[in-house]
C-alpha cells in the first residue's frame, strides 16, 4: 500500500492551484489592462472640448459644456517664466475687452517647462489674485508625456505643433471656437494682444 502523507497532498494541491492560477492571470491581466488603456485613450473619441470635464484650482469638477457658445483660448499659465508678466497682462486685456463679446479664457498651470510653476493651488490663487485675474484658471496639470490631461492631448492631436506636437513652452494658446472645435495654436513667444484679428473672426 502507498503511504502519502498529509504534507505531499497539501504540496499536490498547492500545485494544482498555482497551475490553475497561471493560466487565469494573463487574461485577467490582459482584461484589466484593456479596460485601462480604453479608459486613458477615451479622449481619442471626443468630438469637441465640451466632452471633457476638468478641475478647478479649487478642485472642483467643471464640464467644459459650461462654455458652450463662447470663443476660448486655452493656455498653460506659469508664474514664474520670462514671459508671466507680459502674457498675465495681455490675457487680463483680451478677457476685459472680449469678454462681453463671447470670450472665454481657461488658464492651465503647468510645472513641466523649466519647473516655473512650483507652487500648490493656494499659492497660485494668491499670485493671480494679485495680477487681478478674472478668467477662470484650473487645477495645475501636466500637459505632455503620458499623464498630461485628457483635453490637452485632444487639443495637440486636432492643432499639431511645429515638426513635433508636444507643447514646447509655457503660454502655448490654442483658440476655440463657438463649436468647441479647436481651431487655432499660437506658441508661448506669440504676444496674446495679436491674437485679437483671429478672434475678431469666430465672434
Amino acid at each position: 500500500m502507498v503511504n502519502i502523507s498529509t504534507s505531499s497532498i497539501l504540496f499536490v494541491l498547492v500545485l494544482v492551484v498555482a497551475l490553475m492560477l497561471s493560466f487565469y492571470w494573463p487574461f485577467q491581466s490582459k482584461s484589466l489592462s484593456s479596460t485601462t488603456n480604453k479608459m486613458a485613450e477615451d479622449w481619442k473619441n471626443a468630438k469637441s472640448v465640451y466632452d471633457f470635464t476638468v478641475k478647478d484650482i479649487k478642485g472642483e469638477d467643471v464640464s467644459l459644456e459650461k462654455y458652450k457658445g463662447f470663443v476660448l483660448i486655452i493656455v498653460n499659465v506659469a508664474s514664474k517664466c520670462g514671459y508671466t508678466s507680459k502674457h498675465y497682462k495681455e490675457l487680463i486685456e483680451l478677457d476685459e475687452k472680449y469678454r462681453e463679446k463671447g470670450l472665454r479664457i481657461l488658464g492651465f498651470p503647468c510645472n513641466q517647462f523649466g519647473g516655473q510653476e512650483p507652487g500648490d493651488a493656494e499659492n497660485i490663487c494668491s499670485f493671480t489674485a494679485k495680477k487681478n485675474v478674472k478668467f477662470d484658471i484650473f487645477e495645475k496639470i501636466d500637459v505632455n508625456g503620458n499623464d498630461a490631461h485628457p483635453l490637452w492631448k485632444y487639443l495637440k492631436s486636432k492643432q499639431g505643433g511645429l515638426l513635433i506636437d508636444s507643447i514646447k513652452w509655457n503660454f502655448t494658446k490654442f483658440i476655440v471656437d463657438k463649436d468647441g472645435q479647436p481651431v487655432e495654436r499660437h506658441a508661448a513667444n506669440v504676444s496674446p494682444l495679436s491674437l485679437e484679428k483671429n478672434l475678431e473672426k469666430y465672434f
